[in-house]
């Protein structure tokens, strides 16, 4: 009954076919469908039906994300036919879902070693596939007498596929190395060119892993160098070569010659002409003819039309441009003809090649030039090009800018793009030249004012930190302008309402900075002694900086306090809270200046409030060494590290919330109404408890909530008396400045014969700390010591081998001595156990040279 089911199944039974002409057709529910027809045939005693169901779930598998998982036994069952179809379709299935996790993966090492020793080539090919494939740990080792078997087949197929499974046995299994690795190595002097690429491509992946374990195959590599005539061949034993280099760097005055022969040939693929070249600028850059044959033949592919060669010669450039420069200076016509290239990673490199050839001299030229790519290209370059340039000119405390002036011109013209989106770039540097450059910051006070004063860019949010760099060096360096009342009027201009809260709180703090300026001028001028000095200059013709009237001062008084009067009702409270501070100063001194007009008395209270703002604002904000906070040392009995599990058991009874009998759920401000009524409960209970606190305890409280009374509940008791007396305010005026700044410049000056201002450099913490990548030596990988155990010899092994047998005689003719005469068994013991330990630390030696020797070149390449 159960064969005629599977016959019947296997006549009606869909093929691979039906189902993709089914997919196609759109179906609703197909694939569910489908999925339960493949469950149903999959389980049948019949291997075809089987076979097939199997086949159609790889499919879905592949095409559609299906699960395939729960088929492993039955695709193992699939591989045990003896049809070649069949074990096809299962080692195509096995290969697809099997993991090192799967828990039938051990059920195939029997099957696998089955086929690979098989008569049938084909079935041997499906067997290494699947090898190389799902190999594991456990399937490396006991297929690895296989593996070595085939090696050495005389089937060219075979062969070269038991030469790819290595690769994948020697990583899962590294002693497989001590069976196999001879017999790789002889593969490389193979004819069959087929062979020959094989082996090679593998010892290019061991290499590319640990070159120095493969520095002894270096003449094997140089002969297939010199005579193979595949190109294919020939790059992969070039990529062996630029590893080799740097581990042996007498192994590229050698190779440099068959290089350069390949090179000079007429008909090179290009392929092979340009893993030449950048074999030679990556290990052989200190060869300088091949450098200068490599230069000259970089030249095609810059020139060439296809975008594809041109990207690899500027990519070959970006290699040797950070020891020989001059290479790409050769090239530079081409370097900026690059630029205006349609291919966007082409133009990509070309820009990185320009900002390797930046220097002291050409920065100016090589910054116009970008400026012009960055106004007609697309968004993203031309924000590529801002950015290069910004981290060029800052390199090392910007030291390879002289005149900083037109340094901060072309920061506004940055601003000035219409695609920039470096706001927060250009902030820093802004800030930091301000910070870094006395010298520099009259020209940021004039670029600041600029940005400021225009109205269009309040509309770009990209150029807001921009706008709110320049809004503070207006105000810190207000004493360098020369109309304070222009910038303070753009400071409180209308359409700062566009602005965030954050940056509009900014514009408000240096609106009171020109504010104090504009005052304290002002007041110092109706001092006798400035008097004077103020009548002098203006009977001699010249007129006075920043000289203020009383109807000037007057007008930027009443101007500011008509700006800050529509900020004081906005909604966030940082930005109402300085307008208001604002305000109130203002108001302060409005009535101080009208008398003062009609009095002599120069010791007014406006007067002293003026004074103490200025020296508020006296102190000079210099640059912070990213590295600061590192230096600050850690006070004692200060744990940062403590575990704070403990906080929770504390606060239990103000975290947890009450949970009530007829609810199962409460929302989150439920749980925060019922802590902060609980607390309030037990403040009052302490309040109401007729035992006093002791009198230390009361005091330390009630000294913590006074310096720490914001981040205290309110009681009821203290509720009542912010009721009677007012809102209690205790938050702090103080808001920072911003930690960025960007600034604009328009019409650069060009100052050549400036001499370059004095930058302030810190002593540590300029730059960011680099961790060097500690490289793992390799002799402590498994696979390293083995492959140079291989290539070592048995001889240490054998000298090993002889101390641990004298060792052992050397015992048992104490134990005999020992019993014929007790009086000599001290001396007799002492004596043996000092030559063990001898032959022992002799034995340790060895085995650490061995593993600690470095690897020679053989004397016949060298």
């Amino acid at each position: 009954m159960s064969s005629s089911n599977s016959l019947m199944d296997s006549l009606f039974q869909r093929s691979l076919e039906d189902l993709i002409k089914g997919l196609r057709l759109g179906e609703s529910n197909f694939i569910s469908r489908s999925l339960e027809e493949i469950r149903r045939e999959i389980k049948a005693t019949d291997l075809s039906t089987k076979s097939v169901a199997l086949q159609k779930l790889s499919y879905l598998a592949a095409l559609h994300g299906v699960d395939m998982t729960w088929a492993a036994f039955h695709a193992v069952e699939v591989v045990s036919s003896s049809r070649f179809a069949h074990k096809r379709i299962g080692y195509h299935a096995i290969a697809q879902s099997f993991n090192d996790q799967t828990p039938v993966l051990l059920l195939i090492t029997n099957q696998i070693r089955k086929d690979l020793n098989s008569s049938n080539e084909y079935e041997v090919s499906l067997a290494l596939e699947c090898l190389a494939r799902i190999g594991s740990e456990d399937l490396a080792r006991d297929l690895t007498s296989e593996v070595f078997t085939l090696l050495g087949s005389s089937k060219g197929l075979v062969r070269k596929k038991a030469i790819g499974v290595v690769l994948r046995v020697f990583d899962k299994y590294p002693d497989a190395v001590k069976v196999c690795f001879k017999r790789l190595v002889e593969n490389l002097e193979s004819s069959d060119p087929q062979l020959l690429s094989a082996v090679v491509g593998v010892f290019c992946e061991l290499t590319r892993k640990d070159p120095r374990s493969y520095l002894p195959l270096a003449p094997e590599f140089y002969k297939i160098l010199v005579d193979s005539r595949n190109n294919w061949v020939l790059i992969k034993v070039l990529k062996i070569f630029s590893k080799l280099a740097f581990i042996e760097p007498r192994l590229g005055k050698k190779v440099a010659d068959p290089i350069c022969e390949h090179m000079r040939k007429q008909n090179v693929g290009k392929s092979l002409l340009f893993e030449c070249i950048r074999t030679v600028f990556s290990s052989l850059s200190d060869q300088e003819t091949a450098l200068k044959l490599a230069v000259v033949k970089i030249k095609e592919f810059l020139v060439d039309d296809d975008p594809n060669l041109k990207y690899l010669g500027l990519h070959a450039l970006t290699i040797v441009a950070g020891k020989h420069l001059w290479a790409v200076l050769e090239n530079k016509e081409a370097v900026v003809k690059a630029m205006s290239d349609e291919d966007p990673n082409v133009k990509l490199e070309a820009l990185h090649l320009l900002m390797a050839m930046v220097n002291e001299d050409n920065v100016t030229e090589i910054s116009r030039i970008l400026m012009n790519y960055a106004l007609k290209s697309d968004p993203l370059f031309c924000n590529e090009i801002i950015g290069s340039v910004l981290v060029a000119c800052s390199r090392n405390s910007y030291e390879i800018i002289v005149d900083f002036d037109w340094y901060l011109s072309l920061l506004g013209e940055m601003a000035r793009v219409p695609y920039c989106q470096r706001g927060k770039e250009i902030e820093y540097q802004l800030i930091d030249i301000g910070t870094r450059v006395k010298d520099a910051r009259m020209e940021l006070v004039r670029v600041s004012r600029a940005l400021v004063i225009d109205p269009a860019l309040l509309g770009n949010h990209f150029l807001h930190p921009i706008l709110s760099a320049a809004a503070w060096a207006s105000g810190e360096y207000v004493e360098f302008s020369k109309a304070p009342y222009e910038i303070a009027e753009a400071l409180l201009q209308p359409r700062t309402c566009l602005l965030p809260p954050s940056i509009t709180a900014i514009y408000i703090h240096s609106a009171l900075k020109v504010l104090v300026f504009s005052l304290g001028v002002y007041f110092s001028a109706q001092d006798p002694t400035s008097s004077t000095l103020a009548q002098e200059s203006t009977s001699s013709g010249s007129s006075v900086v920043n000289g203020f009237t009383y109807s000037s001062i007057s007008s930027l008084v009443n101007m500011i306090e008509s700006g800050l009067t529509s900020l004081s009702g906005t909604i966030d409270v940082e930005v109402q809270e300085r307008a208001k501070s604002v305000l109130g100063f203002i108001g302060m001194i409005k009535h101080e200046m009208a008398e003062k007009a009609t009095s002599q008395d120069t010791e007014t209270e406006a007067r002293k409030a003026i004074a103490f703002m200025e020296d508020v604002f006296s102190e000079e904000l210099g640059p912070v060494s990213s590295t600061a906070q590192e230096k600050v040392p850690l006070p004692e009995g200060l744990e940062l590290n403590e575990n704070l599990e403990g906080l929770q058991e504390i606060c239990r009874e103000v975290l947890e919330p009450i949970a009530e009998s007829n609810s199962s759920s409460f929302y989150s401000s439920d749980k925060v109404s019922f802590s902060v009524a609980k607390l309030r409960i037990r403040d009052q209970e302490e309040a109401s408890s007729s035992l006093p606190p002791p009198l230390e305890s009361s005091s330390l409280l009630a000294e913590h909530r006074k310096r720490h009374g914001l981040y205290y509940l309110s009681s009821q008791k203290a509720d009542d008396h912010n009721d009677g007396d007012g809102n209690d305010n205790n938050t702090s005026n103080e808001y920072p400045p911003a930690n960025e700044i960007s600034v604009d410049s328009f019409k650069p000056k060009k100052k050549i014969s400036k001499p370059r201002p004095v930058v302030v450099k810190l002593d540590e913490g300029d730059e960011p700390k680099t961790k060097p990548d500690a490289s793992s030596s390799s002799n402590g990988e498994p696979l390293s010591r083995a492959i140079q155990t291989a290539l070592m010899g048995k001889g240490k092994e054998k000298e090993s081998e002889k101390d641990n047998h004298e060792i052992h005689l050397d015992t048992e003719n104490t134990e005999q001595s020992s019993r014929r005469e007790n009086k000599k068994k001290k001396k007799e013991k002492k004596k043996k156990n000092g030559e063990s330990s001898k032959n022992r630390s002799r034995r340790q030696r060895d085995e650490e040279a061995s593993v600690t020797k470095p690897v020679e070149v053989p004397d016949l390449l060298l």
